[in-house]
């Protein structure tokens, strides 16, 4: 009887959890045109820059990303699916992201390569309030929008700035975005195997910056005090020897072990500023360092969030200075608030 009664308790009970549960409100569904319709780079910058300064006081939780490879087979792949997210203390929400990249087949069906979504979860109730589809668009606007941050900490502003690009699609754009937002001043060279005259003439109008285009990397880095690398990191894109005294990278295109945009050799040579040392140590240009015995973790002059928040200076000088951007899911939560503010009142 006992047992009887008590077993109509817990089946009650978990009927009421499972009503509460239930009564969640369906997540609004943003496609991928009203994402891209009503976000631009600017919009992520300042919510970036505050999210590496929480970062780096250890407000944001931040795990570490997952990552899925999808082998190539008759019937899947090749392809790439990476899973970041993260929370920053005190704001309403926190994001997941799913970003699936490299899945090169698509481009014979007349399909881009790359997609992904947002979930934006109540940091309340633990209920996903919107999912994004964004296919990479808010990815490349938090990373442009680290870019930007990197170069007003890490460059000169006394200075006049010729900004130089190695790789010209999608992020390039987002960073010359963001780098003309920062330093409205910039000129622009753009050096890639395919797209450089392009990239040139769209953000020459769209920004009202000149850009001239290169014949190579060499030329680029003759030319540039602040070079931004963003490209599929398959190769290093620069020697040491081309570079000018005071030159800062923004390197953004490590983003998992088997890829590597600058030479060991320069990233030993320069001050060298990760966005979340644990993440570059694994997956970004420090990995290859460190493998090769070239630096150490104590090497790592500052996380950019320490910058930021002014623990360590910027540029002090003529030193060479590397910036190694991964992508965390501080940035991910940040544009993920920034985007729901901003689509929840559509």
């Amino acid at each position: 009887m006992f047992t009887s009664l008590t077993r109509q308790v817990a089946s009650r009970a978990v009927s009421r959890r499972f009503l509460a549960t239930s009564a969640f409100p369906a997540p609004r569904l943003f496609d991928y045109e009203t994402v891209t319709s009503n976000l631009t780079v600017t919009d992520a910058l300042e919510s970036v820059e505050a999210a590496f300064a929480a970062l780096a006081q250890g407000k944001v939780e931040v795990p570490m990303p997952m990552h899925i490879g999808i082998e190539e087979t008759s019937e899947a792949g090749p392809g790439d699916c990476h899973i970041k997210g993260g929370y920053q203390a005190g704001t309403k929400t926190f994001t997941v992201k799913l970003a699936c990249v490299s899945f090169y087949k698509n481009v014979e069906k007349g399909l881009p390569p790359g997609s992904g979504v947002f979930v934006v979860v109540d940091a309340v109730t633990g209920a996903p309030l919107a999912v994004m589809q964004e296919n990479r668009f808010m990815t490349d606007l938090r990373t442009g929008a680290a870019g930007g941050i990197s170069l007003k900490y890490t460059t000169d502003a006394s200075q006049p700035l010729p900004v130089g690009f190695i790789g010209c699609g999608a992020i390039a754009r987002n960073m010359a975005r963001a780098a003309a937002a920062v330093r409205p001043d910039m000129t622009g060279f753009a050096y890639a195997v395919a797209g450089a005259e392009e990239f040139a003439t769209e953000m020459s109008a769209e920004l009202g910056v000149p850009f001239e285009v290169v014949a190579s990397a060499d030329e680029l880095c003759a030319k540039s005090k602040c070079i931004y690398t963003q490209t599929p990191g398959s190769s290093t894109v620069l020697e040491l020897g081309m570079l000018q005294p005071g030159t800062t990278i923004i390197a953004s295109g490590s983003d998992q072990p088997s890829k590597q945009e600058i030479p060991n050799d320069v990233l030993a040579a320069s001050k060298y500023i990760s966005d979340l040392t644990k993440q570059t140590s694994k997956v970004g240009e420090l990995r290859g360092a460190l493998e090769a015995g070239a630096m150490t973790e104590a090497d790592v002059y500052a996380e950019l969030g320490q910058v930021v928040n002014g623990d360590k200076p910027g540029r002090e000088g003529d030193e060479l200075i590397v910036v190694d951007l991964t992508g965390t899911g501080a940035q991910d939560a940040a544009i993920g608030q920034v985007a729901w503010d901003k689509l929840s009142k559509l």
